[in-house]
């Protein structure tokens, strides 16, 4: 299959490689020179532009900031892309944008799915992400193939903004859950614990969570996560809170109550502030 990717930073750039190494034809379309370099060498074919880049794709596949940029990128590959083409948006982006480029798509002739990942940079390089698509049951279908080169697992989870809608909560829920995490092991410092003793127990008790056995905050605990580099790569801060404010503008416009969310929003737009933004997000122990 050949393929238009267009981004090529921490996330996108490991999952092109991943597309070249499952056999696909890759030709790919970033602004950062750098980034096309290091696709070249994982094997993309590097485009001129963006139109360039998917004028004569299978599937056009993107990884974008935010949802402003991929309403502007996808205004014109439509109309350039072949009209078999099927776009698969990997952005993380509000439910409501989402909803509204699968429409714009249909009425221009396009198959269009949102398809956001978890799993971070590791994974994205390692060609293990989840993804959550929003799309009708035939272009889930048709994309599986595709998605499946660069995930562990491809997960439908209902109609055009429902794979944005997992992402938000799923990390609205991992946001609160690493703040609870951080704030149970300065706890449990504080009242005299030895803190890999306090994870053999809490990691094997009701305390469990993803947080604690597998993105640790506290260096040299359970396994290697972030924290025992200085707190760097992993998952910047800044897209943390990125998320989280999706996730609140997401329960405002349903009439969801999230007090969580809304206080982990409060807590990361701090640490953010303070100059953290660059930092994995698990750093906010810092601050406990």
């Amino acid at each position: 299959m050949r393929i238009g990717f267009i981004g090529l930073g921490n996330m996108g750039g490991g999952m092109a490689a991943n597309l070249v190494r499952g056999g696909h034809k890759v030709c790919a379309v970033d602004s950062a020179p750098e980034a096309l370099a290091r696709a070249r060498e994982h094997g993309c074919e590097i485009a001129a532009g963006l139109r360039e880049a998917v004028v004569e794709a299978d599937a056009v596949i993107s990884m974008l900031p935010n949802g402003a940029i991929v309403r502007a990128v996808y205004d014109e590959v439509m109309g350039h892309a072949p009209p078999h083409a099927l776009l698969i948006d990997c952005s993380t982006i509000d439910v409501a944008t989402a909803r509204d480029l699968a429409t714009t798509a249909r009425r221009r002739g396009y198959a269009m799915i949102d398809a956001p990942v978890s799993g971070g940079i590791a994974a994205a390089a390692a060609g293990t992400l989840t993804f959550m698509v929003g799309g009708e049951e035939a272009d889930f279908m048709a994309a599986q193939g595709v998605l499946g080169t660069m995930g562990k697992a491809v997960i439908h989870a209902g109609p055009n903004g429902a794979g944005q809608a997992a992402k938000v909560c799923n990390n609205m829920l991992l946001g609160a859950s690493m703040i609870a995490t951080c704030e149970a092991f300065s706890l449990a410092g504080r009242l005299g614990l030895d803190l890999q003793t306090f994870y053999d127990i809490s990691s094997k008790a009701s305390g469990q969570c993803w947080s604690m056995t597998s993105y640790c905050p506290v260096p040299g605990v359970g396994p290697e996560t972030p924290a025992d580099h200085g707190y760097e790569g992993g998952f910047a801060t800044a897209l943390m809170l990125k998320d989280l404010t999706l996730a609140m503008e997401a329960a405002q416009g349903a009439g969801a109550a999230v007090s969580m969310g809304r206080r982990a929003q409060e807590l990361y737009t701090a640490f953010a502030q303070a100059g953290n933004g660059r930092l994995d997000f698990s750093a906010i122990i810092r601050t406990m």
